[in-house]
């Protein structure tokens, strides 16, 4: 390809532009046109292919013609219009141009490459043109399919589909052998390269997901072998929230060329597509994917008695229930020093407990924390709820080392809770003074600790507690390096505490009081 001519936004470039182009670049060899299926296009560039060979030149001309979009149009004045599958013709022709051979083979190649070649796009949103207002005619929960790359209507609207549903539907009548139809006939086992092609307006992740469906389709349900995938934006129609498909039926002399190098950057280097089967993951460890509140083995016998257990239970009620009172301050503390969710995430997770709790299995402690991470993951999002799932699952596992077939003493509870707050400092990386929760679970750490060899377990948690609400209160003076406060001006947080940290001397206040 060694010309492009453009003419003004969806419009043919004029006869004589045209012919500028092909005098200024044809040598002896001659030269190529290869136009899409237009009636501007047709005559401006057949026009200026006649008056070029009027002055001596060689050249011919190749009409692609790829749309899928409606019947009966292999035949009549019309025919069918010319869209992405246009950008394979290009390649196939410029490779054989490079490889020496003469004009006539080069434009067989092409009508070759342009014959075997189906296309159709869809879109939610059309285009619009500079200083135009843009023409909203596709009704939301719509799309159009069957439209061109310059803003024409499609060929119908369909409801709005799933990104699997669509691209099958847009698959079927690409290859449909319906009467009137018959463009692109897949046999199983046949080779085709796959284009999705991005109108404009389709983000990289959404481009992605149709691909991956794109490429499943064709394999389980078209038994064919995709080849070759390219996905991007090869032809699109200025910011057309849409996407095309085109198929392209290989032979090894077209695959040969397509695969041939090409120096312009945006044509991808590599389009093989890896036919390596996905192989099933590993069944991960008990207890460390959850789906579900988790169980004791069958006929094990509980660590803790039933006191404790009541203990236990009357604990966590109450540390969730202050967590839901408090949501409305700590909701107007994140307000000021993060972005305001911090309340109702932490009381969304607080009610999932509440909710769980009479399937936890409370004689057994590891495994209540296990149990508290799986309520807490199902009901908050963002930051929040990873960091206790951190928190909880490292005490937990440590909770299994240390006291594994008895119930936890003072100390094992102590260590429990030191190795969650150092997990949430190893994984998330704030640290003391860093204006977070562990402002407020690190000295509850070091407080239980200190108080275990000689306390009971009310007084030691009593203790942390304490530890934890004077943590929490000394955040009002920090400079945050961490979380969202870090990205808040320093006088901004004057007076006003972390909320992570007075909401976890919170739950533990209310669960030493409970446990009393």
């Amino acid at each position: 390809l060694t010309a492009a001519v453009a003419g003004s936004v969806f419009a043919s470039p004029s006869t004589a532009e045209v012919l500028s182009a092909i005098l200024h670049v044809t040598g002896d060899a001659g030269c190529l046109l290869i136009i899409k299926n237009y009636t501007g296009d047709r005559l401006n560039f057949g026009i200026a292919c006649e008056q070029a060979k009027a002055c001596g030149k060689k050249v011919e001309m190749v009409i692609v013609g790829d749309d899928c979009a409606l019947p009966d149009r292999s035949s009549g004045i019309v025919g069918r219009r010319g869209l992405a599958g246009t950008c394979f013709v290009h390649k196939v022709a410029g490779a054989a141009a490079a490889a020496g051979q003469n004009l006539s083979e080069v434009a067989a190649v092409a009508r070759e490459a342009a014959s075997a070649i189906g296309t159709l796009g869809v879109a939610v949103r059309t285009c619009k043109l500079p200083g135009q207002p843009r023409e909203d005619r596709i009704p939301v929960g719509e799309m159009e399919v069957g439209l061109g790359i310059h803003g024409e209507a499609g060929a119908c609207v369909a409801p709005l589909a799933s990104a699997a549903q669509t691209v099958e539907q847009l698959l079927s009548l690409i290859t449909s052998q319906d009467s009137g139809r018959s463009y692109l006939n897949l046999a199983e086992g046949d080779s085709v390269a796959l284009m999705l092609n991005n109108l404009g307006g389709i983000s990289s992740l959404e481009m992605a997901a149709l691909t991956r469906a794109a490429v499943l389709s064709l394999r389980s349900e078209y038994r064919v072998q995709v080849t070759r995938c390219f996905s991007g934006t090869f032809m699109s129609a200025l910011d057309m929230s849409g996407f095309s498909i085109t198929l392209f039926k290989l032979t090894p002399k077209l695959l040969a060329l397509l695969d041939a190098a090409a120096a312009p950057l945006a044509w991808p280097a590599a389009a093989a597509v890896s036919t390596t089967t996905t192989t099933a993951a590993p069944p991960l460890p008990p207890g460390t994917l959850l789906t579900q509140v988790p169980s004791p083995p069958e006929g094990a016998q509980a660590l803790l008695t039933s006191e404790q257990q009541e203990v236990l239970r009357k604990a966590i009620i109450a540390g969730a229930q202050k967590i839901c009172e408090l949501e409305p301050q700590l909701t107007l503390w994140d307000t000021k020093a993060g972005d305001g969710d911090c309340g109702q995430t932490l009381r969304a997770g607080a009610t999932a407990i509440l909710d769980d709790l009479s399937a936890y299995p409370l004689g057994f402690p590891s495994l209540t924390l296990r149990a508290l991470g799986y309520s807490l993951g199902r009901a908050m999002g963002g930051t929040s709820g990873v960091v206790y799932q951190v928190f909880l699952t490292a005490a937990a596992t440590k909770l299994v080392q240390v006291a594994p077939d008895a119930s936890p003493t003072i100390s094992h509870v102590a260590d429990a809770f030191q190795a969650g707050a150092d997990a949430i400092s190893t994984y998330g990386g704030a640290r003391l003074g860093d204006r977070t929760m562990l402002d407020a679970l690190l000295p509850a750490a070091t407080a239980m600790a200190k108080a275990a060899p000689a306390a009971s377990m009310a007084s030691a948690v009593a203790a942390a507690a304490a530890a934890a609400q004077d943590g929490a209160e000394r955040t009002k003076q920090m400079a945050a390096s961490a979380g969202r406060s870090s990205y808040v001006p320093r006088e901004v947080l004057e007076d006003v505490p972390d909320p992570g940290a007075m909401a976890v001397a919170a739950w533990l206040s209310a669960a030493s009081d409970a446990a009393r």
